[in-house]
């Protein structure tokens, strides 16, 4: 297609519906621009385009004729040489193996390590690994299919905020909630899409001086929640609320 007889590429990327300012802020910082966008249920369809860019034809028929010169000349200097004797190598160019083994390394006793760190809740503070996974730029990053794989069933506790809050199904007072790190809401631009699924108010086990009848995007979170299950064809990271105060 054609625009002002600029060629323009396209693209169409799928985007989980509360959080598609990421992935457009993401795809535009790449040089894309942003086109139109198609709702689903679960998934947002976002559309994009940038100008093809063009052929350097010229430099391509240079770089060619170089080429073609290289292989000439190198042709003609190896019919020059090709009568040369090679010098045998010499036995000083014998290489001589060490005949001493290395020592042996002594391995960690593997019987001292501290199981009780399994009970800890894990904070920014106490686990490099949280850290990094509530900076990553990309909610579809793999490093926290990793995160999931090795912490499941452990219990995080971070600043959060509410990204987006639907009705779960055709269930009023059920919910999912997705929560990203940090206290920009819908407009978090870091970490992963954590998601509280069908759950209803009771269920975030809301805590603090001043517990709300409600909560809805935008809020503000300190969560404390077990690491559930990801979700990587949809990039969510499902979360089971321990306790959830508002800040």
């Amino acid at each position: 297609m054609a625009d002002d007889g600029v060629q323009y590429e396209f693209k169409s990327v799928q985007a989980v519906r509360g959080i598609e300012a990421r992935s457009i802020a993401k795809w535009q910082k790449a040089g894309w621009e942003f086109v139109d966008q198609d709702q689903g249920t679960l998934r947002t369809t976002l559309n994009f385009r940038r100008p093809k860019p063009k052929v350097p034809w010229v430099l391509i028929a240079v770089a060619a004729g170089v080429v073609l010169l290289l292989a000439i000349v190198g042709g003609i200097a190896s019919a020059l040489q090709g009568g040369n004797d090679k010098d045998p190598k010499s036995p000083s160019e014998t290489t001589v193996a060490a005949s001493e083994k290395p020592s042996e390394t002594a391995k960690p006793d593997e019987s001292a390590s501290d199981e009780s760190g399994a009970d800890q809740v894990l904070t920014v503070e106490n686990s490099k690994d949280l850290a990094a996974l509530l900076a990553v730029r990309d909610y579809c990053d793999e490093t926290i299919g990793t995160f999931v794989a090795k912490y499941e069933g452990r219990t995080i506790e971070f600043d959060g905020s509410i990204a987006s809050m639907r009705n779960h199904g055709e269930y009023s007072t059920r919910y999912d909630i997705l929560v990203s790190p940090g206290d920009k809401g819908p407009k978090s631009a870091a970490g992963p899409a954590f998601k509280f699924e069908d759950v209803n108010i009771p269920d975030l086990h809301l805590a603090g001086a001043n517990i709300p009848n409600s909560v809805g995007a935008g809020d503000l979170l300190r969560v404390v929640a077990r690491v559930g299950e990801y979700n990587p064809d949809q990039c969510l990271f499902i979360l089971e609320p321990v306790s959830t105060k508002i800040r």
